[in-house]
């Protein structure tokens, strides 16, 4: 079966081309099925069966595994299957006929104007990480672009004198204006600083670690939890939140869907609407505490 498994992820990387992120989730839910099925002395995928897949979900569930645990892993699973379907290697797809388990839409967990603010004051331009740090934190907010898009911009993907980016996703490609303080922010970090973080003239990565190589997502992460720190923020923030933030705070100040929706880069319409749902969850707030016959 690991031979079946190499090329169904081979298939995912090179046909479907899958980023990274998604690819390894993949692997990761597929080998520990795989495993599953050896624990219990199933070491052929063909003798596998509807019975198999649903007592494997039962066991997630049994390990306490969240419900969104569940219903990504079974995603993993029937499209593994699907594939090993369509290459005749079983003769029916024992998933196709599964529901996944609804999944309570959480809304994402976004910052005030005011906490924004004091998480990006919390960088200083002291030295060569502060002037680093300052330019990520004010690029994230100001364009709302996925941390992985982040690390893998090059320096040809920005344009200061025309104020935007380039951020390519798979073979899509979207410009995204930024504002003025992202700008004077990115124009110190490439004066002051990056010209002596890289170790080699010719550095494509935008955004470099202390040792001259392109930064990691890890290491952005270990960045944002310091700042949250330092500023004494008492809330879950994650690299994605300024992501979450930019788009609330977009659509609270009169920006309509569509326009998030291209910025942002999702490919449908429904992803961007939690947003609008945050808003009118944010005005019933609003009125309950200020009409005085709520």
């Amino acid at each position: 079966m690991e031979v079946i498994v190499q090329k169904y992820i081979n298939f995912l990387e090179k046909d479907k081309r899958l980023s990274l992120n998604t690819l390894q989730s993949y692997r990761r839910d597929i080998e520990q099925y795989i495993t599953y099925l050896s624990e219990i002395n199933l070491h052929n995928i063909t003798n596998t069966n509807k019975t198999t897949v649903i007592t494997y979900l039962l066991n997630l569930q049994k390990k306490g595994r969240a419900t969104s645990t569940i219903s990504r892993n079974l995603a993993s699973i029937r499209s593994f299957y699907q594939y090993v379907s369509k290459n005749k290697i079983i003769e029916q797809d024992p998933t196709s006929e599964l529901e996944s388990p609804k999944v309570e839409k959480k809304l994402p967990q976004i910052l005030s104007t005011k906490e924004v603010e004091l998480l990006l004051d919390q960088p200083k331009c002291t030295d060569l990480k502060g002037f680093r740090d300052k330019a990520m934190l004010e690029l994230l907010y100001a364009t709302g672009i996925r941390v992985t898009e982040l690390i893998s911009l090059d320096l040809i993907d920005i344009n200061l004198e025309l104020g935007f980016i380039k951020c390519n996703k798979g073979t899509r490609e979207r410009m995204i204006p930024i504002g003025s303080m992202a700008i004077s922010a990115i124009q110190d970090y490439l004066n002051k600083s990056r010209g002596l973080l890289i170790q080699k003239a010719d550095e494509k990565a935008l955004f470099v670690n202390i040792n001259g190589k392109r930064l990691t997502r890890q290491g952005f992460w270990k960045i944002i939890k310091q700042y949250k720190n330092q500023a004494k923020i008492n809330k879950d923030i994650t690299p994605h939140t300024l992501r979450h933030s930019f788009a609330a705070h977009l659509l609270e100040n009169g920006a309509d869907l569509r326009s998030i929706q291209e910025m942002l880069g999702h490919s449908d319409i429904s992803s961007t609407q939690i947003y609008a749902q945050m808003a009118k969850n944010k005005i019933k707030e609003i009125y309950k505490k200020t009409h005085p016959r709520a």
